[in-house]
């Protein structure tokens, strides 16, 4: 099916990615013969149109950012995804298809090294200007501690709109291959997360962010939970 063709409220609600529907499409590819793979894809189309039918319509549309590659819009898109292709799809699948939307801009800026101030002020400042983003739209809570000089930089999400998706639909399982991510990213620009909790299974979503070579990474060892969420000690 033509994406202009699905309905939904388009005043409100954007469409998924072009690099969500290439990705989405590839794993498709991967799993199903030539001649169900239209078949498959509409039913992916479908259920997307179906999750937003009754989704939440303050979110901000194509002026919101975080409706980008990658952002809300692209993880109820393989959610939906997920939930067509449950039976042949995996885990690590998911997590691939998140790290392909989300990486490339960080890998453009692999000169960024966190371990140098200005890098870390600058990082800080991108945080604050995301927070601004936020508030203008409440999609999600946000707040950012007061930069301290040779100290991580701390923000915090209280509210996440792919979390609160995920409980909705009941597809909280999935969530740790949509948040993985963020570990990822930081790495490409010589820094470390380091993470205790998300918004998925508990209150908040923490982000203790340091340079690579900072001792606070060894204080707080990396480990991977029961759901496959990446955490922290």
């Amino acid at each position: 099916m033509k994406d202009k063709k699905l309905l939904f409220d388009r005043k409100c609600h954007v469409l998924y990615s072009k690099p969500c529907k290439k990705e989405i499409r590839a794993k498709i590819a991967l799993h199903y013969p030539e001649a169900e793979r239209e078949t498959v894809w509409e039913q992916v189309q479908r259920q997307y149109v179906d999750f937003l039918s009754d989704w939440r319509t303050d979110l901000g549309g194509k002026k919101n950012f975080h409706n980008g590659v990658g952002g809300t819009y692209d993880c109820i898109a393989i959610m939906s995804y997920y939930t067509v292709c449950k039976a042949a799809t995996s885990f690590r699948e998911i997590e691939e298809m998140e790290e392909n939307l989300i990486l490339p801009t960080f890998r453009k800026l692999k000169f960024v090294d966190c371990n140098k101030p200005f890098w870390r002020k600058l990082m800080y400042k991108a945080f604050v200007r995301a927070k601004s983003g936020c508030d203008k739209w409440h999609d999600y809570e946000m707040s950012v501690a007061p930069y301290e000089t040779d100290k991580p930089i701390y923000y915090e999400f209280t509210s996440c709109p792919a979390a609160e998706f995920a409980i909705r639909h009941g597809l909280t399982d999935i969530m740790p291959a949509l948040c993985n991510v963020d570990y990822a990213s930081m790495e490409l620009l010589h820094a470390r997360l380091v993470r205790t909790t998300t918004c998925v299974d508990g209150c908040r979503c923490d982000y203790t962010i340091c340079g690579d070579q900072d001792p606070y990474v060894k204080e707080h060892p990396e480990y991977r939970d029961e759901a496959g969420f990446r955490r922290n000690k």
